[in-house]
């Protein structure tokens, strides 16, 4: 054999020319490039993010504030006058390459009259490269719209990203540091050890066909009363976000495989009833979080955490995406929902006319381990073994919210999953074919775990590129009143749409939306202010929920599709069109409800 034929067979030459061809490539390639060069010619732009806190004393007078409800200690503290995180002192350091300081806590003491008030606030030095700090999660997008392939494409966007920073050793500089953060080591245990371990315990007790099997005998009568089911659970599991679509999922997805119900429909209604729900249902852990960045100046109705506490549960019946997107699955549950577009329709048909769930050449998150059961001989499923951890799982879930104000999932996975086991071994299962199954449930959910971890860690990577802060400032400005709500709307899916995070956009968005909103309302003169305020602050709210559901790097949609058995970029593209006609009719209503009832 020749020397040309011999690395012919071996590098396949073929391939190598379709790599060429394929223009995914050259934009990875061309962005790379781009990125190292504007990470090192172009010095960023510098900004302070100023965030007030609520302090309070210990026993031993030292200084705290609650942060994700745990309080966090004030080591050091700085009048406000000698702060060293400055937009020019951060512009020297740079320019020095000297070391950016990440955050100070400073205070100020203002007098009126004779009263004197401290305040306390928390600094942090923020970037941005313009523009290009979206190539990141633009890289990202367009390479999961492109090959459908989300690993690779969310792992280009973290390079395009890392090589923006300067950070050039992926390994200990990018990766190393996300697996040694707490929420990475979460996101492993909860959905890889204890999703997947359920999921391989119901599968091989065949716990879920139990259900559906009860739940067709008594409920279901058809692909509507099935949906019905879902859209039920969707409500009922109103935590939200990764908790209720899980669980929704892992639930119906046997009743609705059994009804020819399309993976597409099953998955836009576990996620489309996932994070709006907890918008309208807010007794979870969204308003703690929420309050913490709605801190503004002159606001006294925003003055204290139970006003802004308050205010979050006033501001719910403006939550009009939420309420169209609530709507619209129990629409589409009912056989009658409108603005879904060619493909979702063509998806309904094929499943309905020739049982098919996925389209042509879908590729499911979702591992085949997990699509059958694997009942071993002898062993006989009842509803218990569905019942008793799913009880157990709501009921901590439940008494950790009432009892703590946020809701403990991994215990609630971990105490589901104990009792599944001990349940099976009671009931005549072998610990080897439980050990079996749990092996099985961990390799189907692998691949979304780590399409997860890499969500996270572009999320990290593009706020850390300062893509969400540039876009804040690249819109904001002197705006009429009445166009606002609906540019945060824009603004805040086009982040969350970039980043795949919703309550990463709270973070960026509300601090720079609330203090403008109450600066517009006082400018031009508007009569009810709090109104106002109320109606951006539900667009800001919504719209990240909008983003979120819609990006291809969003947790709750890698979710939506691995729980589901869904094509992930069938599930973004059907999802889509019924999600931003949703998002259009809210932004109207917006717009109506400042003009006639904000008071200009």
């Amino acid at each position: 054999m020749s020397p040309l034929n011999s690395f012919s067979s071996v590098f396949k030459i073929d391939n190598l020319l379709k790599i060429l061809k394929n223009p995914a490539f050259y934009i990875f390639v061309v962005s790379v490039f781009i990125s190292t060069v504007i990470g090192q010619s172009i010095e960023p732009k510098w900004g302070v993010e100023k965030i007030a806190l609520d302090v309070s004393k210990t026993e031993t007078d030292e200084l705290y504030y609650v942060y994700k409800n745990k309080p966090k200690v004030i080591e050091s503290i700085l009048p406000i006058k000698d702060a060293t995180i400055t937009v020019e002192n951060l512009s020297e350091l740079s320019l020095t390459k000297q070391a950016i300081p990440e955050e100070e806590f400073v205070f100020e003491t203002i007098t009126k009259g004779d009263q004197t008030e401290t305040k306390y606030f928390q600094l942090k030095s923020q970037r941005h490269w313009g523009v290009w700090s979206l190539l990141p999660a633009i890289v990202a997008i367009l390479l999961c719209w492109i090959t459908r392939e989300p690993i690779t494409s969310l792992f280009s966007g973290i390079v395009v990203g890392s090589f923006l920073l300067g950070k050039y050793d992926l390994s200990d500089q990018v990766f190393l540091e996300i697996f040694m953060t707490k929420n990475a080591a979460g996101i492993l245990l909860l959905y890889l050890w204890l999703l997947g371990g359920l999921m391989g315990v119901w599968a091989r007790t065949g716990a879920a066909q139990a259900f559906a099997q009860l739940m067709t005998k008594h409920v279901v009568k058809g692909p509507r009363t099935a949906k019905l089911v879902a859209w039920a659970l969707g409500i009922i599991f109103f935590q939200g976000g990764t908790m209720s679509t899980v669980l929704v999922g892992t639930t119906v997805k046997p009743i609705a495989d059994k009804e020819n119900i399309s993976h597409e429909e099953l998955s836009y209604i576990v996620d489309s009833t996932a994070s709006p729900i907890a918008c309208l249902i807010p007794f979870n852990a969204w308003p703690a979080y929420v309050q913490a960045f709605l801190v503004v100046s002159g606001a006294s109705f925003l003055a204290t955490e139970a006003d802004r506490l308050a205010f979050f549960f006033k501001s719910v019946p403006l939550s009009f995406y939420s309420i169209f997107a609530v709507l619209g699955t129990f629409l589409l549950s009912m056989d009658k929902a409108p603005f879904l577009g060619s493909r979702f329709r063509q998806a309904i048909k094929r499943s309905r006319e020739t049982g098919k769930l996925d389209a042509p050449g879908s590729q499911p998150l979702s591992a085949k381990e997990l699509q059958s059961s694997h009942v071993p001989k002898g062993y006989t499923p009842h509803i218990i073994d569905f019942f008793v951890p799913l009880v157990l799982l709501l009921g901590t879930t439940i008494f950790t919210f009432l009892s703590s104000g946020s809701p403990n999932v991994r215990w609630a996975f971990g105490f589901a999953l104990l009792s599944g086991c001990v349940l099976a071994l009671f009931r005549g299962m072998s610990i080897t074919q439980l050990i079996e199954g749990i092996g099985e449930g961990l390799k189907g959910v692998v691949m979304g775990s780590v399409i997860l971890i890499l969500a996270i860690t572009i999320g990290l990577i593009s706020r850390e590129t300062g893509g969400g802060l540039y876009l804040v400032e690249l819109l904001g400005g002197g705006l009429p009143y009445w166009i606002l709500p609906t540019l945060l709307l824009i603004l805040t899916m086009i982040i969350a749409f970039s980043t795949g995070t919703s309550w990463g956009t709270y973070a960026v968005a509300f601090p720079l939306a609330m203090p403008l909103a109450w600066a517009i309302a006082n400018t031009q003169g508007l009569l009810y202010a709090e109104f106002y305020m109320m109606v951006c602050f539900a667009a800001v709210l919504n719209g990240s929920v909008v983003g979120d559901q819609c990006s291809p790097i969003s947790d709750t949609t890698i979710l939506s599709s691995m729980v589901t058995g869904c094509d992930l970029m069938d599930h973004v593209k059907t999802q889509i069109i019924p999600a931003v006609a949703a998002a259009s009719l809210a932004g109207i209503c917006w717009t109506l409800a400042v003009i006639f009832f904000a008071g200009a």
